[in-house]
């Protein structure tokens, strides 16, 4: 849904072009921290993405404030998040990155508790009595190898493509940080001294 001073006209029509349901049009400045509150008391999580000085409450109440960059000092400091361009787009690539993180942790905590179960009780002697026991020594390369499966299963994020246009293409804006490009700029801002 969108929440905007514009008039309903305006408001309708770029709803309708983003593909919004909902939209709240002629909001006063004052008055968009209440509408906020009025959307969370339909037990919906509110994030709120705005730029201005009269953004900030609003930024504040919501369950998560994402300011633009590019706005108002006070709507920057107010918000949970920082957008550094000005392209709408970013929102939706936070939310499939917080949600594509929170299905990394699961999996990670899932492997690690797993590893645990099997693990600590092999090494405290469970199965001594059919002679199966884990030395200090295997159990020291299980463990290292458990944090390794983790640390491995954790870069796979990064892996994720980012919001694309219309037409598979990646945004013609979007930046390309791969990993060897960035370890290229550091090396090159190392080698330079600066």
């Amino acid at each position: 849904m969108m929440l905007t001073g514009d008039n309903k006209a305006t408001a309708k029509w770029v709803s309708d072009q983003v593909g919004l349901n909902e939209y709240f049009a002629e909001v006063l400045p004052q008055d968009k921290a209440a509408k906020v509150k009025e959307v969370q008391s339909r037990g919906v999580l509110v994030a709120m993405t705005g730029d201005g000085v009269n953004d900030a409450p609003a930024l504040a109440q919501a369950g998560v404030g994402i300011a633009i960059g590019a706005g108002s000092d006070v709507a920057v400091e107010t918000a949970d998040v920082i957008l550094v361009r000005s392209n709408p787009m970013d929102v939706v690539a936070i939310v499939q990155l917080s949600r594509a993180t929170y299905r990394k942790m699961i999996q990670n905590l899932f492997w690690a508790t797993g590893y645990n179960v099997v693990a600590i009780p092999l090494a405290a002697g469970i199965l001594y009595a059919w002679a199966v026991l884990l030395s200090p020594a295997v159990g020291a390369v299980l463990m290292s190898a458990s944090t390794v499966i983790v640390a491995i299963n954790a870069r796979l994020l990064r892996l994720k493509k980012s919001p694309s246009t219309e037409g598979g293409e990646e945004a013609p804006d979007e930046p390309k940080q791969t990993e060897s490009r960035i370890q290229k700029n550091v090396s090159t801002t190392i080698n330079k001294g600066t």
